[in-house]
């Protein structure tokens, strides 16, 4: 997988992912499963141990679809536009124009630099357009924003 692969091909993002992913929803999931145990303990009501628990077989369906759910996130590049897809029961496919983009940006938090993976941000006017490619290794994703900084400039002087 290369981010100057053939136009037209479905690019799917790093398997290193799943465990930036797994992480960054279990921790969270973990403090609130752990707060909700408070009340429970503070007030002695036994009926309020089910927050808990529920809180703790969310967080373990939400863990179970993680690899699944990166799966689903890819982009292709075409000849006018990148197209965007993720999501396993509510599918979003964006189609972003070269032309139309204004601001291609690569951020790196601190759990995918652990793993070396980054995410490409770009933006176009419209704000339901912002479109963001997680689990990219990070010189994949400097090279998808180089070429997609040229096609941009490229297109909006054709405008």
């Amino acid at each position: 997988m290369t981010a100057l692969a053939a136009e037209g091909e479905w690019q799917r993002v790093s398997p290193k992912y799943v465990w930036v992913d797994l992480v960054a929803r279990f921790v969270p999931g973990a403090i609130v499963t752990g707060l909700l145990f408070i009340p429970a303990l503070a007030s002695h009501l036994t009926w309020l141990f089910a927050l808990p628990a529920i809180s703790f077989i969310v967080l373990v369906i939400v863990l179970a679809f993680t690899p699944r759910r990166v799966r689903s996130i890819g982009y292709r590049l075409r000849e006018d536009d990148l197209v965007f897809r993720r999501g396993i029961m509510w599918h979003r496919v964006v189609a972003v124009p070269y032309g139309r983009m204004q601001l291609v940006d690569v951020a790196r938090g601190p759990i995918a630099r652990a793993v070396g993976l980054a995410e490409l941000r770009f933006v176009t006017a419209a704000a339901a357009t912002g479109v963001t490619i997680p689990g990219l290794p990070e010189a994949e994703a400097e090279a998808l924003r180089d070429r997609l900084v040229a096609l941009a400039e490229s297109r909006r002087a054709a405008l």
